[in-house]
């Protein structure tokens, strides 16, 4: 068994200092990203020092699958978002809804959800976000349950598919799990949680959707028509491209990329300075500088003396390793972000993987864990904090505080479905342990 070494000690101090910064972000204003970068930078330079990392290790860290294929997914949204066509495709659900809040609940969540699958959660809540509030001032409901509805949704419906949460692509991207095989084992949770919620919203807010809701005025018009139905042929095509990306041996950015490129030739007059201009280029940062500290860490040997921790546990309790996985990775995704914990536990997994351990169930428990945690408080996702704030806002320019989510507002409604959920996932894990084992994942 390995020793402690010094590179490992400062590695590790490097690491609990850049994700202390990273953690209480919202205590210091300084973004996440800077942080990371400042991490990346120390990794690097205590490497060098001490003969264990170096720039061209580093840049060989960065999975630029997972990079590209976030920046290219923002690119494809950010022009079907400029056709209008998510809010009209709101204003059908609310008009089919029959005058049921309950029946609405249901369109809309559904309608979420599905689209977290293709999209990550944060850009299907600024979506739909000022949506359901400009639907419930309409038809003169209260938009708070349809609100944590949609962020308790697009978490949990981003768990099912390799590209509908960062943390799966870098889950999928280290083990070598396509996009078939994720969907295939992810998928069924993911509805009995989805199912779940829909059916806890009911119970949560049983006064707010006994009330019966008036009729939706169309107040938005498509902007582009032609382009929203070319984007939702180009959509399907990348998913069937998704489905057969590992026979024809690309890999998933590849797949989006194509997309991409048939989509820009569809929409001759849509101006590429304006839809890249929508990139999310402190995210994408994050993300580099994070797989350069973590890549780091892990060439200082560091987070193979903790695998040789977990093998024991792993080899000799795999289910029991796999269920405490779990609920460790919900709970801390619900008190702090869910991708440095998911950058963290990946060479850990990655590194016990190679030892010839199969692993296949802990990918999947982790997925699970940091997808469904986020759901347990207000900021357990980026997803939750956009919809407290908007909220926010809203309670501000109505001057009626109920409108605003509070954390303990969230605590009360969104801490049991997070709960509710995990349970499920527990007896799905226990109950189908076979059916999530998976012989010869690693690459």
């Amino acid at each position: 068994m390995h020793e402690l070494t010094t590179p490992m000690i400062v590695s590790g101090a490097i690491l609990i200092l850049t994700f202390l910064g990273i953690f209480t972000e919202h205590l210091h204003g300084y973004n996440r990203a800077k942080f990371a970068m400042a991490g990346a930078g120390a990794i690097i330079i205590a490497g060098q020092i001490y003969g264990f990392y170096s720039p061209e290790l580093a840049l060989h860290a960065i999975d630029w699958n997972v990079v590209f294929l976030l920046a290219i997914m923002m690119i494809v949204v950010s022009i079907m978002i400029s056709t209008g066509g998510f809010e009209h495709m709101a204003e059908y659900l609310a008009n089919h809804s029959g005058g049921s809040q309950v029946r609405l609940m249901v369109f809309l969540g559904t309608a979420v959800t599905v689209i977290s699958l293709l999209l990550d959660n944060v850009t299907t809540v600024i979506i739909f976000g000022p949506l359901i509030i400009l639907i419930c001032q309409t038809m003169g409901i209260s938009p708070i349950p349809y609100l944590l509805a949609a962020a308790l949704l697009s978490d949990t419906g981003g768990v099912a598919t390799l590209v509908g949460d960062p943390p799966n692509l870098m889950i999928g991207s280290a083990a070598g799990i396509d996009f078939n095989t994720f969907f295939i084992h992810m998928g069924p949770p993911v509805a009995l949680a989805w199912l779940s919620i829909l059916i806890a919203m009911r119970f949560l807010f049983p006064s707010e959707l006994s009330i019966p809701c008036g009729n939706f005025e169309s107040v938005a018009q498509y902007k582009n028509k032609r382009l929203w139905q070319k984007s939702l042929l180009v959509m399907a095509f990348m998913v069937v491209l998704f489905i057969y990306h590992t026979k024809l041996g690309w890999e998933p950015w590849m797949v989006a990329a194509i997309a991409l490129t048939i989509l820009v030739f569809l929409s001759r007059k849509v101006d590429l300075d304006k839809v890249t201009g929508h990139l999310e280029t402190p995210l994408l940062m994050f993300f580099i500088a994070l797989f350069i500290l973590i890549g780091g860490v892990e060439k200082s040997g560091l987070l193979e003396l903790i695998g040789e921790q977990f093998k024991p546990i792993i080899l000799e309790h795999p289910l029991g390793a796999a269920l405490l996985l779990l609920w460790v990775a919900a709970i801390l995704s619900a008190l702090i972000d869910n991708i440095p914990f998911t950058a963290a536990m990946i060479p850990v997994l990655a590194g016990l993987q190679l030892q010839g351990v199969n692993v296949s169930v802990m990918w999947w428990a982790l997925a699970m864990g940091v997808g469904m945690g986020g759901n347990g408080s207000h900021i357990g996702s980026t997803a939750n904090v956009y919809i407290v704030t908007i909220s926010e806002r809203l309670a501000r320019e109505t001057g009626n505080p109920a409108l605003a989510i509070t954390p303990g507002l969230w605590f009360r409604k969104g801490t049991p479905a997070m709960l509710l959920t995990l349970a499920l996932c527990s007896v799905f894990i226990w109950l189908g342990y076979d059916y999530l084992y998976v012989e010869g994942l690693a690459r």
